[in-house]
């Protein structure tokens, strides 16, 4: 279906086509995993906005995206959507390069309004006529760049409409049934049309324009009387709402009235999680991002086993006993990140801050300032956000705050926007921080129990999503260690790529050469003096890397072994370079960025000779 017949729907074909949305939403997430709840709780929202804006020309932007695939299929993508996460396939957020309507690519969360008034102030400076809307959850409202972006954009002037979907959320106070009565009376699309037609009629002389601006302020006064007024129209914008956010064609007439609003507008729609699916709707915690399931029931196809955030849940619960000090902050992420279990057995030392990674590293801070220890696990991509606070309010009174950084290395089918590529270079720059990379469960669990009991100082450790490979026992904490010897070359990993490294050094044995492989337990500070006497003994070092090449392990290597004039050392750096990677299974991305076993092994001949 094009844009054209879109915008001549009847209402009528509008309520049906929501229904085969959610059809098809629900079919192709249980094929192939995905965003489900989020993206059945917006499609009347989404139809709505298309039947009134034309997407190719007016520019769309969502926060987070995961809500986006009733946009996709509407984009005609539909027929790609069997290839949704999959490695070339569909992504499951906004990609701009997939398609001219993804105005802004979109995974973290509550940046929307910020970047929609940077395109509405980009309009007005280049003199053209399109229309910009941000949909943003009332998730990201727990993020402190919503309420900036916000800020701003209600003081603007930009013709600009948000959609705020409120899904759970209280945002607006419940003032009575008076105010209730008023708000519906607000919005019924006689009133609507006669405040356009007004505002038309009094613009258009001296007199009348001081005529609207009277009675729009008697107006205003008897509202904020009964009513009160909503912090939305506090920072300046026309407030729209609350409205059901299932009722399709009510939604096309408010946004068509808000579209010749010459102004800010917030559109507040109230919608069901999950809507349309009842698995979904009883538990939208748990179908927010799923795999493959069964449509009948909701079931997963496979269960999924112990994984490196279960384990780590599962630690922190057994600190907790033994520790009343130990306490654990996530940032909206709670079951991804194993802290379910934790926030049962000990509800008063867990806080979920929501969308606020600045915030709970800044909290943590205080805490261990009080002599708390703190524990604040969180995804490695989102983690980026609260870099400041690390030095600031962390590093530089050095104080004992323990990150989980879950999500470390590439994260699969969520794609660019998750992968947690970044975090070796940005944490190993900030001073004090210690960082230990565990490759097992085992070592997972002694690790954090070092971190929370022996360290000082900020503390990370990092670890991927799933599970551990052949490498599953405990080799240390500090350092690194010699797993297997070899004569011929050195292979250095850490974390999960230990076992990308070991069968390398399996199909090198294949070759005839003998490959000694040893295992970084920490990466900062970094053993320089073991890889140094491991490489001076085989000649040659590859350091084997999950990561960005700027501020890799790698590169602090080469530059320590040059400052201390190492030489006779051939050495090859192997990690993502400098690159985004797209989606994919982890298998998949790694021989694709050649980082897996085989690719290691091939650059190892070469930087041997032997290639």
């Amino acid at each position: 279906m094009g844009p054209e017949q879109i915008h001549t729907l009847t209402d009528l074909q509008a309520k049906l086509l929501c229904d085969q949305l959610r059809e098809q939403i629900i079919d192709h997430v249980s094929r192939t995993g995905g965003h489900l709840a989020s993206s059945l709780g917006v499609v009347e929202a989404t139809v709505a906005v298309h039947r009134v804006f034309d997407l190719d020309t007016d520019r769309l932007v969502f926060d987070v995206g995961h809500q986006c695939y009733a946009h996709k299929i509407l984009t005609q993508r539909g027929g790609q959507m069997d290839r949704l996460r999959k490695l070339g396939g569909l992504s499951g957020f906004p990609k701009p390069r997939e398609h001219r309507a993804d105005a802004f690519i979109a995974g973290h969360a509550s940046n929307a309004v910020s970047v929609a008034l940077g395109m509405a102030r980009a309009r007005t400076l280049n003199h053209e006529d399109y229309c910009v809307l941000a949909m943003l959850g009332d998730g990201a409202m727990t993020g402190g760049l919503a309420y900036e972006g916000l800020s701003d954009a209600g003081q603007s002037g930009e013709q600009l409409v948000v959609i705020l979907n409120d899904n759970g959320m209280s945002i607006t106070k419940n003032v009575g049934g008076v105010a209730r009565h008023l708000a519906q009376q607000r919005l019924k699309p006689q009133y609507l049309q006669f405040k356009k037609v007004y505002r038309r009629i009094t613009g258009t002389t001296a007199v009348g324009r001081g005529l609207y601006r009277f009675t729009h302020k008697t107006k205003q006064a008897v509202k904020d009387a009964v009513l009160h007024c909503s912090m939305f129209e506090d920072m300046g914008f026309t407030y729209l709402g609350p409205v059901d956010g299932h009722d399709v064609n009510y939604l096309t007439r408010l946004l068509r009235y808000a579209r010749e609003l010459n102004c800010p507008v917030l559109l507040h729609i109230k919608t069901v999680k999950g809507r349309g699916y009842p698995p979904a709707e009883k538990e939208p915690d748990r179908f927010h991002g799923v795999g493959p399931f069964r449509v009948e029931d909701g079931e997963p196809l496979s269960q999924g086993g112990e994984s490196f955030s279960s384990v780590f849940g599962a630690a922190m619960c057994q600190l907790a006993r033994e520790r009343e000090d130990v306490c654990a902050i996530t940032a909206a992420m709670p079951d991804g990140t194993g802290l379910v279990g934790f926030s049962k057995e000990f509800p008063s030392r867990f806080f979920d801050v929501g969308i606020a990674e600045g915030h709970a590293v800044s909290m943590a801070a205080g805490m261990a300032k009080q002599r708390i220890v703190p524990v604040a696990a969180i995804y490695s991509t989102f983690l980026q956000r609260a870099y400041d606070m690390l030095i600031h309010d962390v590093s530089i009174q050095g104080l004992h705050v323990v990150l989980g950084v879950d999500r470390a290395g590439l994260s699969g089918e969520d794609g660019e926007t998750h992968h947690g590529v970044f975090d070796v270079a940005y944490l190993s720059s900030v001073p004090g921080m210690k960082i230990y990379c565990p490759s097992s469960f085992e070592e997972l669990r002694a690790m954090l129990r070092y971190a929370v009991e022996k360290c000082r100082g900020p503390v990370a450790v990092r670890y991927p999503r799933g599970g551990e490979g052949e490498f599953s026992t405990l080799c240390g904490i500090e350092g690194a260690s010699v797993i297997r010897p070899g004569t011929d070359v050195t292979i250095a990993a850490y974390g999960t790529m230990i076992n990308e490294a070991l069968a390398a050094a399996r199909l090198l044995e294949q070759r005839g050469a003998s490959a000694q492989v040893v295992k970084l337990n920490s990466v900062s500070p970094l053993d320089v003096d073991s890889l140094t006497a491991c490489a001076q003994k085989t000649g040659a070092l590859v350091v084997a890397e999950e990561c960005v090449d700027a501020g890799s392990v790698g590169r602090r290597v080469a530059a320590e072994f040059a400052l201390r004039g190492v030489a006779g050392v051939r050495l090859a750096l192997i990690n993502l370079g400098d690159r985004f990677v797209q989606h994919g299974t982890v298998a998949e991305l790694r021989q694709l960025c050649g980082i897996d076993g085989a690719s290691i092994a091939r650059r190892t001949l070469e930087v041997m000779g032997r290639g």
